[in-house]
């Protein structure tokens, strides 16, 4: 059930619309400032549809306030995109997870498959493994999948507790809404004090603040050339 991706346009158009709605929440709270919020969508070329997408798929959905003096964006959670890269994030989840199990898919198959060379996709386990299960959202969003998802088989574990059902695009929707709190910047905060070693070290490397204050929360974004 998990070893690809729905084929055709209406898996992405479905997407699409779960995002409309999401886009649609954010857009109903109004901005901090108690401004409303007004469409300004950012431009996106996304990468590894395999000819399939959808023109909606030129932008991603965003708002700006509408006050001068405050214009502050506001970017609603999503199910197609994984921050700003260009990668979709039902691929980053789908190839990150076809490189586990008892006989992962050769790199070199997946990077024909969805155009994702080797060290995109080495990337993308890094973040499975090491930095996705410090964050915030984890640390709570775990104890709501059942079954319980081993944090050493990730993110193949989620798409066995997800993808279980005989209709692959809701179960799609569902763990990709379920994930969605990570692809806006708040999503991925993690607490320096509780990293790993090898975080921490890349966050010294890219800090001024090496001090490694304990506690400290900090933003990274993993995504950043994926």
């Amino acid at each position: 059930m998990y070893h690809d991706l729905p084929r055709g346009a209406s898996f992405w158009l479905f997407l699409f619309a779960i995002d409309q709605d999401l886009a649609e929440t954010t857009r109903k709270k109004h901005c901090a400032c108690g401004g409303h919020l007004h469409s300004a969508n950012y431009p996106r070329k996304p990468r590894g549809g395999r000819g399939e997408l959808p023109e909606q798929y030129g932008s991603r959905l965003s708002f700006c306030c509408e006050r001068d003096g405050c214009r502050k964006r506001a970017t609603p959670p999503s199910v197609r995109f994984l921050g700003r890269k260009v990668y979709l994030a039902a691929v980053v989840t789908l190839v990150a997870a076809m490189r586990q199990g008892p006989s992962p898919r050769r790199v070199r198959e997946l990077s024909e498959l969805f155009g994702a060379d080797r060290r995109t996709i080495s990337r993308w386990r890094v973040f499975w493994t090491e930095h996705f299960p410090q964050t915030r959202f984890w640390r709570v969003a775990r104890a709501l999948v059942v079954p319980v998802v081993e944090i050493a088989a990730l993110p193949l574990s989620l798409l066995k507790a997800f993808l279980r059902s005989r209709d692959p695009c809701q179960d799609w929707g569902q763990l990709l809404r379920f994930l969605s709190p990570i692809t806006i910047t708040a999503g991925l905060e993690i607490a320096v004090s509780r990293c790993s070693e090898s975080i921490r070290r890349r966050w010294r490397r890219t800090s001024r603040m090496a001090g490694g204050i304990q506690g400290l929360t900090v933003v990274f974004t993993p995504w950043e050339d994926m």
